[in-house]
């Protein structure tokens, strides 16, 4: 049966007039289910048996697959070689006939006369498209795919373009794993069919075992750049290539060359940085904006380049563990970019990042609460804009010990945006405060009105904190626990991860018996992720992950270690181990949705 669907799907695909159990309702109606459950279950003689009688009466030819396939089932090969011979000489014009002979000899071992017969149809096709994909598909329906790979460059010759039958053939390569000739196809296609890039970098990294099938497939495209210096599809391909190998610096190399033997604009230079930003390759990212620069301030890329290498400077220096005086130096540059160009709503994204640094990083709160007070009388910022804006200031306000002004501030905006996802997120930064100050039964109510939002993130993440709540007041050990928790999560808040640890880890010291233990690991991991050290994160995430299977945290837990092993760590099979055991073991989990995609995804599906 699961031949039959083979067959069926591939005459759907190729748009084939062949005929798979096309039913004459008058004759056999009701027998064709029957027939089809002997053949799904290898009772092939019961099958034949039906078969025979329906297969006796004339126009019945629709049910010659499976009485055919049935017939070689059971090695009854001389009573298939005259059903195909009376149906040869009923029509002699359909070439499936004869291609089913062949396979006949084929079973029976005589692959000669089985070759005799393939050559002859294949060398007497017609100058006709929709024939050719016929014939090709009938080679298919008998698993003789060289044949049908055959049948379609023979059609392209005849046809006199070797454009034809492009899909079809990628079809067969991918489906025999054929990687020489299927790396080929898309290499001759992508001249003229530039749109199938994103299909070859789907499918390619499916098929390929190691490094030395993108270093062969590499060879490859630079013999087309050598034949097509001036296609942009094949730097694409080869900058790809490299990425795939993590060698972002020669894929930086072949795009600037591009660029400049081109004299080109850097358009296409710009759009692959995001790419290397993607896959955290910062320092290449920062060498192909300084290129950038150099086109000079002319360039409808200078602007960008310059705001993005910040940017990127930017997400060097705040993960990790940042170094001070690389940190000034930052803020020095988004100082001299908001002195150019000035303070509004264009520049207000450099406000931002230059108010953080200043807050988080470089203990200078109070800086970032007189810009951040600045941008909101700036003209011509949208209510979003005024919102976030209100935002940050209120989060400056806690670390410049204006509680009152941050509760405000958040109340202010959630009134503002009732309903609307940023009024959300100030109401969940509202609760957090009252956490922090330790009054939990304001924060579990503002949590439980929050359960209900829109937005799924802050849903789970109020429901998280509101069960966390609950879950450790009950006596006063707990409440002072969580306490000592609450001031452990202000210290993150404030960006002091070291000081953050300590206060988590002398929690177990003050109360032995408290029932924190799977929220601390699972801080202490978004701790040590966000300082690089990924496979300390990783050992916790684990712990959490075996140890509290009916945690809050679990399904988080094991989501983020999938995340981790996928994009850190470059580990694909934990990658997939982790997500598909959050898919199967936490299907309500609001993560499994996108589990299942990254899953599915790592896994090759879909493409």
């Amino acid at each position: 049966m699961n031949r039959l669907i083979v067959f069926v799907f591939f005459l759907l695909t190729l748009g084939a007039n062949a005929q798979v159990l096309r039913l004459n309702p008058p004759i056999a109606a009701d027998n064709t289910s029957l027939i089809i459950q002997y053949y799904r279950d290898g009772e092939y003689d019961k099958a034949v048996i039906l078969l025979e009688k329906i297969f006796a009466s004339p126009n019945n030819e629709g049910y010659f697959d499976i009485y055919f396939n049935s017939l070689l089932k059971l090695k009854r090969y001389d009573v298939a070689e005259k059903a195909v011979k009376k149906l040869m000489r009923q029509s002699p014009e359909n070439d499936a006939y004869p291609v089913a002979l062949g396979k006949l000899y084929q079973e029976k071992g005589d692959i000669q006369a089985a070759n005799k017969i393939f050559n002859e149809v294949i060398n007497k096709l017609p100058k006709d498209e929709f024939k050719i994909r016929s014939m090709a598909n009938s080679f298919y329906r008998f698993e003789n795919y060289d044949f049908a790979v055959q049948t379609f460059k023979q059609g392209r010759k005849i046809l006199g373009n070797d454009e034809f039958f492009v899909y079809e053939l990628l079809n067969i390569y991918r489906f025999k794993k054929d990687k020489p000739m299927l790396m080929q196809e898309y290499l001759d296609a992508l001249a003229t069919l530039p749109q199938l890039l994103p299909q070859a970098q789907a499918i390619l990294p499916v098929i390929f075992d190691d490094k030395a099938d993108y270093q062969t497939f590499q060879t490859g495209i630079l013999k087309k750049i050598q034949k097509f210096p001036d296609a942009e599809v094949y730097i694409q391909l080869l900058t790809w290539n490299y990425i795939q190998q993590q060698e972002f610096d020669m894929a930086l190399r072949q795009l600037i060359a591009f660029d400049k033997r081109t004299k080109a604009d850097g358009g296409t230079l710009f759009n692959a940085i995001y790419t290397f930003v993607d896959n955290s390759a910062y320092e290449t990212a920062i060498k192909a904006y300084e290129y950038l620069l150099t086109k000079g301030k002319d360039n409808p890329y200078y602007l960008p380049s310059k705001i993005e290498l910040l940017n990127t400077k930017y997400n060097i220096q705040t993960t990790g563990k940042p170094i001070l005086a690389d940190l000034n130096l930052l803020a020095k540059d988004y100082q001299t970019l908001l002195d150019e160009n000035g303070n509004n709503k264009n520049t207000l994204f450099a406000i931002k990042k230059l108010a953080n640094l200043h807050a988080y990083y470089l203990n200078q709160a109070e800086k970032a609460e007189k810009g951040l007070e600045e941008a909101l009388q700036m003209p011509g910022l949208s209510s979003q804009d005024l919102g976030q804006l209100k935002l940050d200031l209120g989060d400056i306000y806690i670390l410049t010990n204006q509680p009152w002004e941050a509760f405000l501030v958040y109340e202010q905006v959630s009134k503002q945006f009732e309903g609307q996802s940023i009024g959300n997120e100030a109401r969940f930064r509202s609760a957090k405060l009252s956490f922090y100050q330790g009054n939990f039964e304001y924060s579990n109510g503002q949590c439980q009105v929050l359960k209900a939002a829109t937005s799924q993130l802050i849903a789970n993440d109020a429901l998280n904190l509101s069960l966390l709540i609950s879950d450790n007041i009950q006596t006063p050990t707990d409440s002072n626990a969580l306490k000592m928790y609450a001031d452990a999560e202000m210290l993150i808040f404030r960006n002091l991860p070291v000081k953050a640890i300590t206060k988590l880890d002398s929690i177990a010291i003050a109360y032995p018996q408290n029932g924190l233990a799977d929220a601390v690991m699972m801080t202490k991991a978004k701790i040590f992720i966000k300082s690089n050290e990924f496979q300390k994160a990783a050992e916790i995430l684990k712990k959490v992950s075996e140890d509290f299977k009916d945690g809050i945290w679990t399904d988080d837990a094991l989501f983020t270690l999938g995340d981790l092993y996928e994009k850190k760590l470059n580990d694909i099979v934990q990658a997939k181990l982790y997500f598909q055991k959050l898919i199967t073991d936490y299907p309500g989990s609001m993560f499994s949705a996108e589990a299942r995609k990254r899953f599915r995804n790592l896994r090759g599906d879909g493409v």
